[in-house]
Formats: structure tokens, C-alpha cells, sequence
């Protein structure tokens, strides 16, 4: 009989071989990459950056020549603390909180100027909101922050957005957290507001004692105003009038020797009687 053919045997042994090869290369050379949702792979060549940036998904490099950095494209926030002075001198305190992300098309380029996201908040972002809110509240006094704060964060908004895009980071949005003064300024502020609402209210008493002496100035004349019409047009014969109008009926009595005696007032003539 014929002995068994070790090829089988063998055949196997080199698959099994050949396998565990692909997975030592796979594991420790890495010809594959995988860029995540919200990311950007940052493609260099022997430690040089490449034009190419990889989106999102599964990637085949050449192991050991191509390396590949991913950076975060995903809207960040951060909150900077900053202090800056009015145009009347007076210190602002502001707390910034500024909306960002790199552009997605050119993180190879900001991955090669500033590095990843933590150099580019402490080499670019940081240095730029404290330079640009000092620009921009130098142009307002205290009191107009206040009332024209949407016009300062405007402001910002525009000046930081066009300073960060040099460097390939956009804004998405930015707000001004705690806008605060110094406190005595503070208090200065409390003391004005409470004089002025005291002058109001001292104006007010005077505007309505004025229209109430104003009132009475205008009671008066229209009285004054009716005695003298009346006294112009009040006549004798419309006084005589008058009372016969408002006679009863009754004569008064005129005490004298004989007793008394009606008194009739003999003035009054008929009209019809003339020369008797």
C-alpha cells in the first residue's frame, strides 16, 4: 500500500501561515484607516502633509510610507474670560463664549500651520478674542455696552469671524457672557439711575402742580369772566323783574302809627298810562 501524501497537511499549514501573516500586517503596519463621522484624515507621507484630505469612511494607505492624522470638523465651544477697557477707561469684564469648527477642505492645512484642536484654541483662538474685543469695546463708553449691546456683539462677531478665517477656523457663533463693570463703577451707575428716577418723579410733582395752579387760574377768570357779564347785563328793570317773578303774593308790612301798611313800591308805571 501506498503511504499518505503529506501535501494536504502542508497546504494547510501554509494558508494557516499566510493568514496569521495578514494579521500581523493588518494589526502593526495598518494598510487601512477608518475616518469617523465629524472627522477629516490628514493624509502625510514620510511625515509630510499632503493636499489629499479623506473624508469620511474606510481607507487603504501604504503602510509604513503614509500616515494619517484625523482632526475634529464638528462645531466646538469655548468660553474665554477676557477684560478690556470703555472708551470712557473703564475696565469691561466678558466672559466670550465662541461657537467654532475647522474648515473641513483645508484641515490639512491647519493641522500643518497651528496642529490639532487644543493648539488651535491656545495658539489662535485665545490671543484673538482677547485682541479683538479690546478693539472693538475701546470704541464704546461704558454706558453704550450697555444699551448698545447688540450693536458690540455685532461687532465682535464680524471682527473675530474675519480674523479666525486666515486661519482656516469659522465662526458659527459667538455671545457675551457677564458683560460686568467694575464695582465702583457699579455703584456709580446705582447712584445716577436712583438720582435720575428722583428727578422724574420731581418733575412730574411740578409738571401736575403746574397744570393744577393752571386749572385754578382758568376757574378764576371764567368766573370773573361771569360776574362781569352778569353785571353788565343786569338792568334795574331786569332786577324789578325778577323779583315780581319770584314774589309771592305777600306784601311786606311797614309798622307806624295807624298799624301796619303794605309798601308798594309806586316807581313802577304803567306804560299806557302817560301824564296821569
Amino acid at each position: 500500500m501506498k503511504s499518505a501524501s503529506p501535501l494536504p497537511g502542508i497546504g494547510v499549514y501554509l494558508v494557516f501561515t499566510l493568514a496569521l501573516i495578514l494579521l500581523l500586517v493588518s494589526t502593526f503596519l495598518k494598510p487601512f484607516v477608518i475616518v469617523n463621522a465629524g472627522e477629516r484624515g490628514v493624509v502625510m507621507e514620510f511625515g509630510q502633509v499632503q493636499d489629499q484630505v479623506l473624508g469620511e469612511g474606510l481607507h487603504a494607505i501604504l503602510p509604513i510610507v503614509t500616515t494619517v492624522e484625523k482632526l475634529s470638523v464638528r462645531v466646538q465651544k469655548h468660553q474665554i474670560p477676557a477684560q478690556a477697557a470703555s472708551r470712557d477707561l473703564q475696565d469691561v469684564f466678558t466672559d466670550v463664549a465662541l461657537n467654532w469648527h475647522i474648515m473641513a477642505d483645508k484641515a490639512n492645512l491647519v493641522f500643518q500651520q497651528i496642529g490639532g484642536s487644543e493648539q488651535v484654541v491656545q495658539r489662535i483662538i485665545n490671543p484673538a478674542v482677547e485682541e479683538v474685543l479690546k478693539a472693538v469695546m475701546a470704541k464704546y463708553t461704558a454706558e453704550e455696552i450697555i444699551t448698545k449691546r447688540g450693536e458690540v456683539k455685532s461687532d465682535v462677531d464680524l471682527a473675530l469671524t474675519e480674523r479666525l478665517r486666515v486661519y482656516n477656523i469659522a465662526v458659527d457663533d459667538i455671545s457675551l457672557v457677564n458683560v460686568h463693570f467694575s464695582e465702583r463703577f457699579s455703584e456709580a451707575v446705582e447712584a445716577k439711575q436712583i438720582a435720575e428716577q428722583e428727578a422724574k418723579r420731581a418733575e412730574f410733582v411740578a409738571q401736575r402742580a403746574a397744570v393744577e395752579a393752571q386749572a385754578a387760574v382758568n376757574l378764576a377768570r371764567g368766573q370773573a369772566e361771569s360776574q362781569r357779564l352778569v353785571r353788565e347785563t343786569l338792568t334795574p328793570q331786569l332786577l324789578q323783574k325778577l323779583a315780581i317773578e319770584k314774589w309771592d303774593g305777600k306784601f311786606p308790612m311797614v309798622l307806624g302809627g295807624d298799624g301796619a301798611l303794605p309798601l308798594l313800591n309806586l316807581d313802577i308805571k304803567d306804560k299806557t298810562s302817560h301824564g296821569q
